[in-house]
């Protein structure tokens, strides 16, 4: 697409990599989205720590983009080091609540999950191991039924 020209002084949505390209070359002063703020990051992960449903995120890229803006300009986002900490404990409320999901799941021999308000990040981290979960119960059941020609088998 099409971008610029700036003018000096002037607030500009840009893209991600534009902007960090911008800063490493310290061309632009950075501003962070408005729930990258102390505050509201309480709430978010207060709420997500209540609740036994996954809550939903302020952006679907939120550890992405915490990640890429505190490593790239945590000199234009106040209390830098606090977010950078609400921001993993709520990642890590997240995950544990993930991995008993999960444990359920495979513990009830279920056939699908719904997997409401969790971002490709999250469905990412727990992808690999339910796949091979899910492939292993199979293998389990499928040996376990008799079949017409199969054989018992000693392990």
């Amino acid at each position: 697409g099409d971008l610029g020209p700036f003018n000096p002084g002037l607030p500009v949505e840009v893209p991600v990599w534009l902007a960090i390209n911008l800063k490493q070359r310290q061309k632009c002063r950075l501003i962070p989205p408005e729930w990258m703020d102390v505050e509201k990051l309480e709430e978010i992960r207060d709420q997500e720590r209540k609740e036994d449903t996954f809550t939903p995120m302020p952006s679907p890229y939120y550890m992405e983009l915490t990640k890429l803006l505190l490593n790239y300009a945590s000199d234009n986002i106040p209390k830098a080091d606090e977010i950078r900490t609400l921001v993993k404990d709520t990642w890590d409320t997240r995950m544990a609540k993930l991995r008993l999901s999960a444990d359920s799941f495979v513990r009830q021999q279920e056939a699908h999950a719904k997997l409401d308000n969790l971002t490709l990040m999250e469905i990412n981290t727990i992808g690999t191991f339910l796949t091979q979960a899910l492939d292993h119960m199979y293998k389990l059941r499928t040996n376990l039924q008799p079949g017409e020609s199969a054989q018992s088998q000693d392990f």
